[in-house]
């Protein structure tokens, strides 16, 4: 099957669920975005929301922070765990990733300052739970995944990834933890992995995380991170049998050298794509790890856009800013902004806005950022706009002045 460019993109965001932009309605939307993707990043950061807020900003329509709380913490509909790294992902999803927890026992079960200590812990949140590490006197210094830290946290978390606890709710980025026989129910905790061999399980995170993004290919990149056991020979081989198989297909972009691949399920909507010539233009303000984006050597590929998260980066090598969000309007990614929700003023600031190279800026183009605008206070809560004093360019977009306060 052969695409143009134009044709990839729609078809991306058309999977993606961002265009036609927030048409999905609350917790009902956000279950079935997950769904159909897989799972969304977490990542702690909190300068407009974390990571997976602004994921959903974009898709759900008048989205509020509550509703993903409410459908990890309360409904249990949905569970944080280990999958596109740390990520969000449907309960259903609990006995594909049984590998993933035998080996977090293999790793730690038997570790001598854990395991000393896990008959209290037990004991303790048995008596007192739900619990967090703060709430555990141990405080011996153990070697732990990113450093040394207190050996209640590394109990606790040992204890969560080989799946005895679950996150019982968070207080800020706090874990706090209880027994998960307690939430999940027993004939999904008794549930046999799906797949019983080490290929049928990359098989399908294969042919998941190509759902994830939409379009993807088979070269290395930043797509593929999180799963365990699978180099870029095994990675290969699993492309090879799902081909065979029908259950990814081959996908020709015009003027891109390596071929991409879809799901099966996604024919249909492939080819409904292919048959409008145009989409209306909307804007969406995209997450730094957004699904989206996954493989960023792809979106400058097929969007021409050129994007690197900032934040782990010196100041004096940031070419933007710290936090910085794309900006879409229709199929092309035409700005980027630097913005802070200041919770004291209730403002949002807006510290930098950049311009894509050879961006026409139309009055339609303006009136669907405004609307975006519009959506992304209300997601936050704020009560209007702030602009940065020293950015030439937000002093010249008179026209979203209408809204700043």
């Amino acid at each position: 099957m052969q695409l143009t460019k134009k044709q990839a993109r729609q078809f991306m965001l058309a999977h993606q669920k961002i265009l036609p932009a927030r048409k999905l309605q609350g917790k009902e939307g956000i279950l079935e975005y997950i769904r159909h993707v897989g799972c969304i990043q977490f990542d702690p950061l909190n300068m407009i929301g974390c990571n997976p807020y602004l994921v959903l900003q974009s898709r759900i329509e008048n989205f509020k922070s509550e509703y993903l709380q409410e459908l990890l913490y309360s409904d249990r509909k949905l569970l944080d765990g280990w999958d596109k790294n740390m990520s969000i992902y449907a309960l259903e999803d609990w006995p594909y990733f049984s590998r993933y927890r035998e080996k977090a026992y293999r790793k730690h079960g038997k570790s001598n300052s854990i395991s000393k200590i896990l008959p209290e812990v037990r004991d303790v949140l048995e008596q007192n739970g739900p619990l967090s590490s703060i709430d555990l006197k141990f405080n011996t210094i153990v070697d732990w995944s990113w450093a040394p830290t207190r050996a209640a946290r590394a109990a606790l978390e040992s204890m969560y990834f080989w799946g005895e606890l679950i996150i019982h709710h968070k207080v800020g980025t706090r874990k706090v933890y209880d027994f998960t026989e307690k939430y999940l129910p027993p004939e999904l905790l008794s549930m046999a992995d799906p797949n019983i061999t080490i290929e049928q399980y990359l098989e399908w995170k294969v042919k998941r995380r190509v759902g994830a993004v939409g379009l993807l290919w088979e070269r290395s990149g930043d797509a593929w991170l999180g799963i365990f056991w699978m180099k870029s020979k095994q990675r290969l081989d699993a492309f090879f049998r799902l081909k065979e198989k029908g259950e990814i297909i081959k996908v020709k972009v015009e003027k891109i050298k390596h071929p991409l691949y879809v799901r099966k399920e996604e024919i249909a909507l492939l080819h409904e794509v292919i048959k409008k010539s145009n989409v209306e233009p909307q804007a969406s303000f995209i997450a730094p790890l957004d699904n989206l984006l996954w493989d960023r050597k792809l979106i400058k590929e097929i969007f021409g856009f050129e994007y690197v998260w900032e934040v782990y980066k010196p100041i004096s090598e940031r070419r933007y800013g710290y936090y910085v969000l794309p900006v879409l309007y229709g199929d092309k990614f035409v700005a980027r902004f630097e913005p802070k929700f200041n919770k004291k003023t209730g403002k949002l600031e807006i510290i930098n806005w950049w311009w894509e190279p050879d961006v026409f800026v139309s009055e339609e183009m303006k009136q669907g950022l405004i609307r975006c605008f519009r959506q992304f206070l209300n997601y936050l809560g704020a009560t209007g706009i702030k602009f940065s004093s020293g950015s030439g360019t937000v002093r010249k977009m008179k026209w979203l002045r209408k809204i700043a306060d």
